[in-house]
């Protein structure tokens, strides 16, 4: 077979080539003003990277090819790859440049590669990919499961309405109007920018009290936890008898000891807290319980702030789901009552998304300190991007647009729900819904894991309320079935609510007073027929109002 040259003003354009006298110049191209001088009497050579370990006996034009066919024919170099131009490999390899050419040139011939003008050097396409040769490859494992055809999880905000076009109008004007600092290494509190923003926000739309000075950016509540777990909340630490077991594995693994209060229609217990000596710090979510639903009450948030004051301890506040209120007037956090005994985090999982990783701990200032040291001199969890951004779209007032759109949105769904079990399933009562993104379905006793298993048989993902009791907690234990109703998109929603109908249970059989007290948490957070008298459309007058601090 004859050698074949690529020439480069047929099939590789040579983006190092100074422009002659007949050559205009690009008036689209920037200039780059990181670029470092070329050394005085050699052009600067430029193109793309491209790995190729070249054996050290034989011709080096026979080397190269066959290097080249090995990372094409192991798969390390895919159909449609495109190859550097030759000028660049030869001085990546300290080889001749028309070394380079003829090797492209001949692998072309061989069908190895294509060339075209103005596409370059590219690997040539195949029927079918060689899969890479793996010496004692073992045999390909079960398949994994088939995704549920209805998600119905809770804790998860619906992926299609993420504010794409604010967020990248709030990505431009905040990396144009970024200093040069910001781009540097990251400061462990979080940029200054994000801080400002949050500070106004929280005070304005949960009674926060607080500085930026006082405000710590991290990438979630988990990341809050492993932060404060063991080295600054040494616990043991009190939390619900319901919530994330995920959480508490966490904590475990500090290890921080955690001590189970017993919940009801009015929240977390706090009086049992007078009966655990040894426990200084509380994780509660007063705002709306998870999983259960429901605030806590007024006397419970003044007897648990009267709490830590008496025994010099802390409240962590998860204020899980604050923003997303339908049937009640806006409940405030607690940190606002003692901002000193009250530990406040938040993050934008719920209201954004979970794919952005950010989170805040608003702090006492006497745990600043010790939370970055913990933390270390340099960020190392959040994008510095990310921040600017959101501090903008806080800011711009696009954060609280996007939170009412979806308070709206997912009251309908709510309510939605509600209208399909009084029709299909009167019997089984949705509570928890003044609030949040998911529902607790009260089911007859005994009926809750069979109600799971049907529900996996009508392709419908969700959980048990048993799946989210602590271990040790000695509350009556209720069936039910957590449904989150924000998770499906707007199209997969009725469908996904038909499917969830034909999973419950039939109405128990009538015999009488039997055991039909599933427990003590009781349903005072399902709004009523006559209570529930306000427009599905929110007006803009309650989306504004100030929460009351002691709510």
């Amino acid at each position: 077979m004859g050698e074949t040259r690529v020439n480069s003003s047929d099939a590789e354009p040579d983006p190092d080539a100074k422009p002659g006298p007949d050559t205009k110049p690009d008036p689209g191209a920037e200039p780059d003003p990181g670029a470092e001088p070329a050394a005085s009497g050699a052009a600067e050579v430029l193109g793309q990277d491209l790995h190729v370990e070249l054996a050290a006996a034989g011709g080096r034009r026979t080397v190269l090819m066959d290097a080249l066919r090995e990372a094409v024919r192991s798969g390390r170099l895919a159909p449609g790859t495109r190859l550097p131009p030759y000028r660049s490999l030869a001085a990546d390899l300290g080889i001749a440049r028309n070394t380079v050419a003829e090797a492209y040139g001949e692998l072309v011939a061989e069908g190895w590669l294509t060339a075209r003008q103005g596409s370059g050097t590219r690997v040539a396409g195949r029927a079918e990919p060689l899969a890479p040769r793996r010496p004692g490859r073992q045999p390909p494992g079960p398949a994994e499961p088939a995704p549920p055809t209805h998600n119905l999880r809770q804790g998860r905000p619906e992926d299609a309405s993420f504010p794409r076009g604010p967020w990248l109008a709030s990505a431009r004007r905040a990396v144009s109007a970024a200093p040069n600092e910001a781009f540097g290494p990251g400061d462990p509190r979080g940029r200054i920018e994000l801080r400002r923003a949050l500070t106004d926000y929280l005070a304005r739309a949960r009674g926060v009290r607080t500085s930026p000075e006082r405000i710590v950016i991290c990438s979630g509540f988990s990341h809050a936890l492993r932060l404060l777990g063991g080295a600054v909340l040494p616990g043991p630490i009190a939390v619900e008898s319901y919530g994330l077991p995920f959480h508490r594995a966490l904590l475990a693994a500090a290890p921080v000891a955690t001590t189970p209060l017993s919940l009801d229609e009015s929240g977390a217990r706090v009086e049992e807290l007078t009966a655990l000596p040894e426990v200084r710090t509380a994780l509660l979510t007063p705002a709306h319980q998870f999983p259960t639903g429901g605030p806590l009450e007024p006397e419970r948030r003044t007897a648990i702030v009267d709490w830590a004051r008496g025994v010099g301890g802390l409240l962590l506040e998860d204020d899980y789901d604050g923003e997303f209120r339908y049937d009640r007037k806006p409940v405030g956090a607690v940190q606002g009552l003692d901002p000193d005994r009250v530990l406040y985090l938040g993050s934008a999982s719920k209201s954004l998304s979970p794919a952005v990783r950010l989170g805040w701990m608003v702090l006492p200032d006497h745990l600043v300190d010790d939370v970055l040291a913990v933390k270390g001199e340099r960020e190392g969890w959040t994008g510095v991007l990310d921040q600017l951004i959101l501090a903008d779209l806080i800011t711009s007032g696009g954060y609280d647009r996007h939170v009412r759109r979806m308070r709206r949105r997912y009251r309908r769904r709510r309510d939605q729900l509600r209208t399909a079990l009084e029709r299909h399933a009167p019997h089984v009562h949705a509570t928890g819904i003044s609030a949040g993104l998911h529902a607790v379905l009260r089911l007859p006793p005994g009926t809750e894991r069979s109600a799971v298993k049907a529900a996996t048989w009508q392709g419908v993902a969700l959980d048990g309320l048993a799946a989210f009791r602590h271990p040790a907690a000695t509350m009556p234990a209720p069936d039910g079935l957590v449904v989150g109703y924000a998770t499906p998109s707007d199209h997969a929603w009725t469908p996904a609510l038909d499917a969830l109908v034909r999973a419950l249970p039939p109405p128990p059989e009538p015999s009488g007073p039997q055991a039909a007290a599933a427990g003590t948490l009781a349903d005072a957070d399902t709004p009523d027929a006559a209570s529930d008298t306000s427009d599905a459309s929110e007006t803009d007058a309650d989306a504004d109002a100030q929460p009351d601090a002691h709510r």
